[in-house]
């Protein structure tokens, strides 16, 4: 890997032209807990998602070449995690600001990864394992679809750090 957080890649989809975007947290020696760079990133990469997404023409045909870009239209987005875990929540050494998180402002709104993974208009796949706790588990949460293995264990521990969910685990 080349040090990024937050990985990206387009997997073409077999007799179709369309793709899934691939989504990797890329912090297995974290055990993938976010803080403010990876909730960034998420956050820029889910807008430009859905912001991709809204240019399409659902109703084209397959003769319309209109209706693909070089890459091919999107048709699911697949989140994962790098190593034995999804997200172990947040980075309690530099966690993001949950005033910022939590905040329903335009301009924290942007910085807000689950916000931005509900702009998104196909399917959300989350592709989990081993730990999803905390704000793990809320990222989870805001995935359409979830496939976990045997390891996965779900577990919310904001009272055990004195938190209050930011991302939706409350609703």
């Amino acid at each position: 890997t080349d040090g990024a957080v937050v990985l990206t890649s387009r997997i073409p989809l077999p007799d179709c032209e369309r793709c899934a975007l691939l989504i990797t947290l890329n912090r297995p020696h974290k055990k993938n807990c976010f803080n403010t760079e990876v909730c960034h990133k998420l956050a820029q990469i889910f807008h430009n998602v859905a912001e991709e997404v809204q240019g399409y023409d659902f109703n084209c045909n397959n003769d319309n070449d209109s209706c693909n870009n070089e890459e091919g239209q999107l048709a699911a987005v697949i989140l994962t995690g790098a190593g034995k875990s999804f997200c172990a929540g947040a980075d309690l050494s530099a966690p993001p600001n949950p005033l910022h998180q939590s905040s329903d402002l335009p301009h924290h709104l942007q910085w807000n990864p689950v916000y931005q993974m509900s702009r998104v208009g196909i399917p959300i796949i989350g592709a989990v394992r081993g730990h999803v706790i905390t704000g793990g588990f809320e990222l989870a949460l805001a995935c359409d679809i979830l496939i976990g293995s045997h390891t996965t264990t779900f577990r919310d521990t904001h009272v055990k750090f004195g938190l209050a969910p930011c991302w939706g685990l409350s609703q």
